[in-house]
Order: C-alpha cells, then structure tokens, then sequence
C-alpha cells in the first residue's frame, strides 16, 4: 500500500484531554480543501462505491426464505446467515487492522476491499450447502469492512466541519440506493428467472434463483472498481494529537477522557442497532405475516425506501443547516433526537398492522426518518474526532453497527422467534418486541450527550478560530 507513514508507534502518545487545547503544539493545515467539484466528485465515487457495498451486504435478505427452504434450515440459523457471517470478520481483523486507515493512502484501501466483497458475492450464489454460504458471507464481510470508515474518512478531509451534514448525506445517497437495489435488482432478477427458467453453468448445473440474484449483484462490482482510480488522496486535517501513528489502544484512551460526549453516542448506537438489525427479515415477515412473495415485496419496498429515505437524506441536511444558522452548533444532533422520537410509534405499529398495506406505510415513515438521522450520526461523529484517530473510531462506531445490527439483531429475532413465540408466523411478535424494547432506550441515552456534544464543537471551532486552521 502506498502512503505509509513512517515511525515506530509510541506505547502511549500524548493524548489531549477534555477542554485542552493542541494549537501550540499542532501545525496549521498546510493545504486548504480541495475545490468543490473535486471534493464533490470524490463523494459521489465513493457514494457508488457504497451502492455496491450496501447491495451486496442486503440482497441476502431478500432471499433468505429461499436459502432456508433449499438447505432446510431453522430461523436460528437463518439468522447467522443474514449477519453474524461479516460481523465475525470485522471483530477479528477489521477492528486491529483500522489502524491504517488513519495512515495509508485511503482508495487503495477501498479499492481492495470492493474487489474481495463483489468476488464473494458472486461465490455466495455458487454455493451448494450452508457451510459455503457461510464462508462466503465471511469474505463479504471481509471486504466490505473498511469500507464505511476509509469513505466517511476521505469525506471529512474534503469538506469543513459546518459543511458536513451535506457533504455525509451526500455520500450515504449510497447507503439507500444500494438498500433500495437490494430489493428492486434482486426481485427483478427473480421475475425474470421465474419467466425464462435458470441457467445452465458447465461444472455447476442449473442454477437456483437466489444463485442468479447473487453472482448477478456481485459481478459488477469489478466493473465499479475502476471508479477509484480516478480521485484524489485529499490531504489529511484536523489534526490535534501530538501523535501521528496511533493505535487502537490509544484511541479507546482518547474516547474514554471524552466519554462525556462519545459514550451517549456509542451506547445510544448499540441499543437502536438492536432494532434496525430486524429490518433483514422484511422480505420473510411480509411473506409469512400476509403472503407476499419475495418479488412484490422487493418492488413495493424498493420503491418506498429509494423514495423515502432519498427525500430523508434531503430534509436530514436542510434541518442541520436550519439549526447552524440559527447558532445552535448540536444541530446534527438534535436531528437524530427529534427523527428517533418521531419513529417510535410508527415502528411499534408496524409488524401489527392488519394489512399489508398499513404496515408498508409504516416502514414508510421509519425509512424517512433513518434517512434524516443516520448521515446525522455519522456527521456528528466525524465532526468532533481528531484526524490521527479519526478512521479507528469510525470502524469502532461501525464495528458496533454492524456487530449488533447486521450481526447480532437478525440472530437475536430469530431465536426469539424459534425458542420465545416457537412458531414461524409470529416473526411479527419478535420484530415488535425488538421495537418496543430497544428504540425508547436508545433515544434516552442518546439525549444525556445533547450538551457535551454542543460543547465540544463550539470548543473546536473555537479552538480553530484563534489559530487560523481551516477546519
């Protein structure tokens, strides 16, 4: 990897404690932002990269209701399919290996990791046992891994502090599109194979029709590689350690003196992960709860999350913006109060609903609001992180998304499906059980960081205003 920066790692560098300031011992950033259309171009690449990231991450639920019926398995272990598969790979090298995002040239990072998703993605549709599907959902989550955290990296050193909320809703246009794709691809490719029958590979056979879904998600993906090569490594700012290699043992030390403002967040992460992990069991809910077979659910749920969480993204921004201009520094995060809030009632009432329709009006409002808090909280994060620390935190924030949500949420809804409701029909009970139990709390933990986060920004822009940085 290119980009290196060298010197041997301290075994435990200064660290800048709360209300500190680094401006006599930091440098002024020598270089200022990038122009707008380059900075601009480099997040709409890297929001296609995320398409492809999120599509191939999602498409799996969409067809795990034919997975479990061809290899005869429980909700259990349907569930370890859906996400402990990728959360495994990132707690064992994602996490210790975050390190270098914070000190290599960052494209090459991302263009190494899409490569290996998008090639086990198309190995997950050639797999003929529940075994294979397993290892190959590792890989996919080996590759897909470093990529949030290496794309919110490079979006920061593009943009200055009050422009993030733009410039992360921009970037997470990538996070609907490929959720939406997930569905509106994957359906229509079961449409289509349902019309013209499956292929015949040499050596393979005829393939079923959540193998064609897959190898034709995960292909392109070596196509859209190509993109990377064609932006530019902005330089690194925002920096205040007087360490430059810091590890992941001096970063946990930096988020513990500042627990005030990280540990709303973090914690507040983890309890609403528990709820949105249900959200990959959609296609079997709406299968089991009122016969819609995956195909219609992946249109009319493709078309609601493309078009809601879209417009989401849109007022999410607009409403930070709103808050800014009127001096409140913690607009970011008042979105994702205010939008969590809103939620609540509407996710309870949605695997409830006495119709299919009642309930995709539901998860209509729930898209909207994720669209408008989840770039919120991304923002907020990268907004008061140093840069020398900045991709490690970000794999810890996202390391917990997707340990708890993709990983632990879908395992958790299924056992508690099997062993608490025992009957396959009431997924609903255990998908509203995870609504009713995680969202209220997550909201309230969130709320106890409101003052420390707007402290801490208007410490920073303080801090940058009395030394000239361009932040």
């Amino acid at each position: 990897m290119a980009g290196v920066e060298g010197g041997a790692e301290p075994a435990m560098p200064p660290i800048i404690g709360p209300g500190a300031s680094a401006a006599s011992a930091i440098p002024l950033d020598p270089e200022a932002f990038p122009p707008p259309r380059q900075a601009w171009y480099t997040v709409g690449v890297l929001a296609v990269v995320t398409t492809f990231a999120l599509l191939d991450q999602n498409i799996l639920g969409l067809l795990i209701q034919q997975i479990k019926t061809d290899f005869h398995l429980t909700d259990s272990e349907a569930g370890l399919l859906l996400g402990p598969t990728q959360a495994m790979f990132y707690a064992l090298v994602a996490v210790p290996l975050s390190r270098y995002i914070d000190r290599w040239t960052r494209k090459w990072i991302m263009l190494g990791g899409l490569i290996v998703w998008s090639l086990a993605t198309a190995a997950t549709g050639l797999a003929a046992s529940f075994g294979q599907v397993f290892v190959a959902r590792f890989f996919v989550g080996a590759g897909e891994s470093f990529n949030g955290p290496t794309a919110y990296s490079i979006t920061a050193d593009c943009f200055p502090r009050e422009k993030l909320p733009r410039a992360i809703s921009t970037l997470q246009i990538g996070s609907v599109a490929g959720s939406g794709l997930s569905l509106l691809a994957g359906g229509a490719v079961i449409w289509f194979v349902a019309h013209w029958g499956s292929p015949d590979l040499p050596l393979v056979g005829v393939l079923r029709p959540w193998q064609v879904v897959l190898i034709a998600v995960g292909l392109p993906g070596l196509i859209v590689s190509l993109l990377l090569l064609t932006i530019k490594e902005p330089p690194r700012r925002n920096r205040r350690l007087a360490a430059r290699n810091t590890g992941l043992r001096q970063t946990l030390h930096y988020l513990w003196l500042h627990f005030a403002v990280f540990g709303p967040m973090f914690i507040g992460l983890t309890l609403g992960s528990l709820d949105t992990g249900s959200r990959q069991w959609g296609a079997a809910f709406f299968e089991r709860t009122y016969g819609w077979p995956p195909q219609e659910y992946a249109l009319v749920g493709g078309v609601i999350s493309l078009v809601c969480m879209s417009i989401g993204l849109y007022l999410g921004a607009k409403w930070a913006e709103w808050f800014q201009k009127r001096g409140d520094a913690a607009g970011m995060y008042r979105v994702i109060l205010y939008t969590r809030l809103a939620a609540i009632p509407f996710a309870i009432l949605m695997p409830v609903m006495p119709t299919a329709e009642l309930s995709m009006a539901c998860n209509a409002v729930a898209f909207l609001t994720l669209g408008m808090n989840g770039p919120m909280l991304n923002a907020a994060m990268l907004a008061i992180t140093p840069n020398e620390v900045r991709g490690q935190v970000m794999t810890l924030y996202l390391f917990i998304y997707t340990v708890v949500a993709v990983g632990l949420a879908p395992f958790i809804t299924g056992l508690t499906t099997d062993y608490l409701f025992t009957s396959p029909g009431d997924l609903r009970w255990s998908i509203m059980l995870l609504h009713i139990v995680f969202m209220p709390m997550a909201l309230a933990v969130t709320w106890l960081g409101l003052k420390a986060f707007r402290r801490e920004v208007n410490r920073l822009n303080a801090e940058d205003a009395a030394t000239g940085r361009v932040n």
